[in-house]
């Protein structure tokens, strides 16, 4: 059960980023009925440490002794991380943490000290674009996915750059104590609920950006009817063009075409009912779209890497399923 939270600075840490990591786990929320944590900020480098924002400096009477409480141990970035070393002492406390069952989370180059560990070899991971170049060549022996927003490697978990982290804080959440909890603290921290891991981070070869949003009415309405099979046509219709311009601005304004953009929608679509439902596969199948259970598990597999009625049981256990 999560009830333990660490978070490790050191020197040149980014605040965005432990930020984050306080935003999720550090504030008590208790009194909307939300689990506390038991959260403290662990220093590897002494009792004050420098930000890498010029005079900004963070205090914290705790140090490494305390990542042996830990249910989850976070490293938030900083800004020499990529190329520095570790302090030996912070590698030993993730190495023993990680054994005895712990989870460590690296938020963007917080990462580079799991390298450090030794915690990458063999797992898959991923980190900031910018950095993956970098990540590879100083593990050699990692599985560096660079596109998608965080991988679970439970009980290593890695995420990418700056809201890639409230991604993966999320996640964890989720795991450990449902969707309720963690859609409740997304709410009030106004941020989307869930985006999965592979989401990707960035569109590489950034499109033309148009003047304005024209199929944003389109979208709308695609959402709302995702159970229809819809044609370009139909689409290009009701956006007021011929189906080659509508193709096009569809392409340019989403950075995908329209038929994986409702392919998208569907299976988020799929997720939430299979944590949020009693409904049975093939009733979801129908609402979103996929028209059966086996065409449902096809795509979900595809986009999601598990089986509806495995998610399903990662969310709400082995009865729900």
């Amino acid at each position: 059960m999560l009830k333990n939270v660490a978070a490790v600075l050191l020197n040149g840490v980014h605040p965005f980023e432990l930020g984050v990591v306080c935003e999720v786990f550090g504030i008590d929320r208790s009194d909307e009925g939300l689990p506390p944590y038991d959260f403290a900020v662990v220093s590897a480098e002494g009792p004050q440490l420098a930000t890498h924002v010029g005079g900004l400096t963070v205090s914290t009477p705790y140090g490494l002794e305390r990542l042996a409480e830990a249910d989850l141990i976070a490293i938030p970035a900083g800004s020499d991380y990529v190329t520095r070393d570790f302090p030996p002492a912070l590698l030993d406390a993730l190495v023993g943490a990680v054994d005895r069952g712990t989870r460590v989370l690296s938020v963007c180059t917080g990462v580079f000290a799991l390298g450090a560990a030794g915690l990458l070899d063999g797992r898959r991971c991923t980190v900031h674009w910018m950095h993956a170049d970098e990540l590879a060549v100083r593990n050699p022996r990692a599985i560096i996915e660079p596109d998608v927003l965080y991988v679970d490697e439970d009980p290593v978990i890695t995420s990418a750059g700056t809201a890639a982290g409230i991604d993966a804080c999320l996640h964890i959440v989720r795991k450990e104590q449902g969707p309720e909890v963690a859609n409740r603290i997304a709410r009030r921290m106004v941020v989307p609920p869930h985006r999965d891991g592979g989401q990707a981070q960035y569109i590489e070869r950034p499109l033309p950006r148009s003047q304005c949003d024209t199929v944003g009415e389109v979208l709308v309405w695609m959402e709302q009817h995702l159970d229809q099979d819809v044609t370009v046509e139909q689409l290009a219709e009701l956006a007021h063009m011929s189906p080659r311009t509508f193709a096009r601005r569809f392409q340019q304004e989403t950075g995908t075409t329209p038929y994986r953009w409702i392919l998208r929608q569907r299976v988020l679509l799929a997720q939430r009912l299979l944590e949020a439902t009693d409904e049975t596969v093939d009733a979801i199948a129908g609402r979103t779209g996929f028209g059966n259970a086996a065409a449902l598990r096809h795509q979900f597999v595809r986009a999601v890497g598990t089986t509806p009625n495995a998610y399903r049981r990662t969310f709400r256990g082995t009865e729900a399923a």
